[in-house]
């Protein structure tokens, strides 16, 4: 499993409408995407700024690419983002996932094969 996490900040005044925006976007875009397994929006209020982050689960890098494109490390972004961003960086980081625990279910440690198994 692969974690993409990318970060962005609208000033505090904004926050809302992003979420909002966000809401009508990315998210559904990225949990329509076949591979997805799941998406988190975090948001973190400051007095300025607001700071979110967005978690996207997928099955593999190819799955991935469904989203991004052929480059998985470039950002995606909306035509109205920049009305709330205070920058769009243009790259994002992902992840391999080594343990994952679904809300109201128990842990199970993931197999070896899936520790050593490669990102791509």
């Amino acid at each position: 499993m692969i974690a993409l996490v990318w970060l962005g900040s609208t000033p505090a005044a904004l926050a809302d409408d992003y979420a909002d925006h966000l809401d009508r976007t990315g998210v559904p875009e990225l949990a329509a995407t076949e591979g997805n397994l799941g998406v988190l929006v975090l948001r973190r209020a400051g007095p300025e700024t607001a700071v979110f982050t967005v978690i996207s689960l997928w099955e593999d890098m190819n799955a991935v690419r469904r989203f991004a494109g052929a480059d998985p490390d470039r950002a995606v972004y909306y035509p109205k983002d920049a009305e709330y961003l205070l920058e769009m960086p243009p790259t994002l980081e992902h992840h391999q996932v080594t343990a994952a625990v679904a809300l109201g279910r128990g842990y199970e440690p993931p197999s070896t094969t899936a520790r050593t198994a490669s990102a791509t």
